[in-house]
């Protein structure tokens, strides 16, 4: 989430290419944007959760503190969230600075769960300088900023130089008891670099609820305290140590640095006990109330030198991480002094304890503490290792630098309000895909039933249509053999009457031979037709047969052109087109005594032109000039036939069969 004053980018701009790893020191790597989980491709969003889930495995928990401690600032209450309240970070000069985290303060929801305490709705960020009493804004926030709900720290990005920082709240939110709206923070920290400038520096307010007092003060905006266990989610915990010494004893614990360093913080991590509910001891246990921290060159102590001292005012004064910073000295030596110990049991011979999860002691922002040897002093020996106190874990594991910590967290939000909309886009992908598989498997068995269907429906319309066609061939030739075959009888009832003229009959007996053939010919031709798979296949070839067998008495030429376009021709064009033609010769033949027929086929992609001429005697002109059964066939291809009287006598059929008629291919 982007925070800065320029881009302040709501949580529901997703999908951001980010990595938040162990390995960096501070900060987190630079996001590059994504498309939303809307504009995502499904390989995209199952890539982003699946990067979301490695980060944050890799990414610090929310584990929250038990027990009595400090818990922040809370201004003056409101009837309305419409007021102006501010705090104010004084720094020691002016600073440059890089990073401002806001924590809130943390309420149990028995509804929801945990979630902010009176985070403001609407607020900036305003830094400046002494020279510069007004400031400059840094960033600012809204409703639609989309910061609520959260538990975890607000970062914002800053890069300027500022003597003073300040919060400033113009919309409250209510507090989760009362509704009462007021402004409420836990800790401001403000880095530069690894450095938390604004530990313990002054802060001013606008206004105080009650007194400064119990859990709520203003200085507590800037103790170091934090509502969160140091949670790394990685790493081997290990059980802190912890001594036991009477009580008029001063124990101390001191660590070999092995080199010299020039210390500027230390810190001071509290046993962890939050194991149980509720807590099973105080907040600060083994931690000496107080405690005196020296630094020195030599062994013995002897050139020690006093870095800080601590004092416990009061229950509220613990917390799981106490910081201290140093003025900055060099030594190798450092010495941890119970002035005033921990009491745990009164009754006990070894009344006192002290005890540490860790101690880190850092210069330039590193720990130097970390694997050096440490040594304790009039402490019975408790079973518990002292390479606990410089070992970088504690019970939870690693032990992060501060700052990487709440930016881990502050990445964890992110990532945990971002996961559930990726989920939520993927859940719908994945409906929708299952909607349409189903629509294609429904789709798919209906397109294959309708296919078996509609071949099922051809085939049979196919073989109707084969069967009318068969017995339309066949009617004809029966009509052709029923005319051979009376004109054979005649032809035998003559001949008797010229059995004295041999000559006469010879002629006649050679013509009853003609027909006989002819009336055989028919006759096998009927039958291959009626017996073949498929008709008139090849129309040129049918044609050319018909015209042989019909028309071998007479003087014919046929000729063809665009036989290829032919061939291409549906099966049903082809034989209506062969029907007419037939039915043309039969008609010559019964009607008009020619002697001489001209046939004709042109077949171009526009149109296909098919002319019948004969030399007869012509179409009674009154009468229709196209015979019935000619125009009967004509109206079945869906085209024009025309009759004319060449000038050389006969007639001429003429058929033209227009493109939108009939299909090639």
């Amino acid at each position: 989430m982007k925070l800065k004053k320029t881009s302040v980018a709501p949580l529901l701009r997703l999908l951001l290419l980010a990595s938040c790893f162990p390995g960096l020191a501070y900060g987190l790597a630079p996001s590059s944007p994504a498309p939303e989980p809307h504009d995502a491709s499904l390989s995209q969003l199952e890539q982003r959760a699946a990067d979301i889930d490695a980060e944050l495995n890799q990414l610090a928990h929310y584990s929250l503190r038990s027990g009595v401690g400090s818990i922040g600032y809370r201004s003056a209450a409101h009837l309305e969230p419409e007021h102006t309240e501010w705090v104010q970070i004084q720094l020691e000069a002016d600073t440059p600075i890089d990073q401002i985290v806001l924590v809130p303060t943390i309420w149990r929801d028995t509804k929801s769960g945990f979630k902010a305490d009176g985070f403001p709705l609407q607020f900036r960020i305003i830094a400046g300088t002494a020279h510069d009493p007004e400031g400059s804004v840094i960033a600012s926030f809204n409703e639609d900023s989309h910061i609520l709900p959260r538990i975890a720290p607000l970062l914002i990005q800053a890069a300027t130089t500022a003597s003073w920082v300040r919060v400033e709240a113009s919309i409250l939110s209510p507090r989760q008891f009362d509704g009462i709206y007021n402004l409420e923070l836990s800790e401001i920290m403000i880095f530069n670099g690894p450095e938390n400038v604004a530990l313990h520096q002054p802060v001013t307010i606008s206004s105080m609820v009650y007194s400064e007092s119990g859990a709520r003060k203003k200085a507590f905006l800037v103790d170091g305290f934090m509502p969160y266990m140091m949670d790394a989610g990685r790493g081997e915990g290990t059980i802190a140590f912890l001594g036991m010494a009477s009580s008029d004893a001063q124990p101390s614990i001191s660590i070999d640095l092995e080199r010299v360093h020039a210390l500027n913080r230390i810190q001071l991590h509290a046993i962890d006990f939050n194991d149980t509910i509720p807590q099973a001891t105080p907040a600060g246990y083994g931690q000496p109330v107080r405690l005196l921290v020296e630094g020195a060159q030599k062994a013995d102590f002897s050139d020690a030198v006093p870095l800080t001292e601590y004092r416990r005012e009061s229950i509220y004064d613990v917390g799981p991480i106490l910081t201290q910073r140093l003025p900055e000295t060099r030594c190798r030596f450092v010495r941890l002094t119970s002035l005033e110990p921990y009491i745990f049991d009164e009754k006990s011979k070894y009344q006192a304890q002290m005890g540490f999860a860790e101690i880190e002691l850092f210069s330039d922002g590193q720990n130097v503490a970390l694997h050096k040897p440490a040594t304790d002093h009039m402490l019975d020996d408790p079973g518990r290792s002292l390479a606990a106190l410089t070992d970088g874990n504690n019970l939870y594991g690693q032990i992060l630098p501060v700052r990487q910590w709440v930016e881990e967290l502050a990445r964890r939000h992110d990532l945990e309000n971002e996961r559930p909309l990726v989920a939520a886009e993927l859940n719908r992908r994945y409906a929708r895909q299952k909607i349409l598989l189903q629509g294609f498997i429904w789709l798919t068995a209906l397109l294959v039933v309708g296919i078996g269907f509609i071949i099922l429906i051809g085939r049979m319309r196919h073989m109707r249509h084969a069967v009318r066609i068969k017995e339309r061939f066949a009617a004809d030739l029966h009509d052709e053999l029923g005319a051979n075959l009376h004109t054979i009888g005649l032809l035998s009832d003559l001949s008797k009457e010229l059995i004295h003229s041999p000559d006469k009959l010879s002629k006649l007996l050679d013509r009853i031979r003609i027909f006989t053939d002819r009336s055989g010919t028919a006759a096998r031709y009927c039958t291959n037709m009626l017996e073949a798979k498929g008709i008139c296949e090849d129309l040129v070839d049918e044609m050319q047969r018909s015209s042989r067998r019909l028309l071998s008495d007479l003087d014919y030429k046929i000729a063809f052109s665009g036989e290829d376009l032919l061939h291409s021709l549906r099966p049903r064009t082809r034989i209506d087109i062969f029907l007419f033609f037939k039915e043309c010769l039969v008609n010559i033949l019964r009607h008009s005594g020619a002697t001489k027929v001209s046939i004709l086929l042109v077949a171009t992609k526009k149109n296909i032109c098919l002319t019948v001429t004969d030399n007869g005697h012509g179409i009674d002109s009154s009468q229709d000039q196209v015979p019935a059964s000619i125009r009967r066939r004509a109206r079945l291809l869906r085209s024009r036939v025309v009759a004319e009287h060449p000038t050389e006598g006969g007639t001429r059929i003429s058929l033209t069969v227009k493109p939108r008629k009939f299909r090639i291919l």
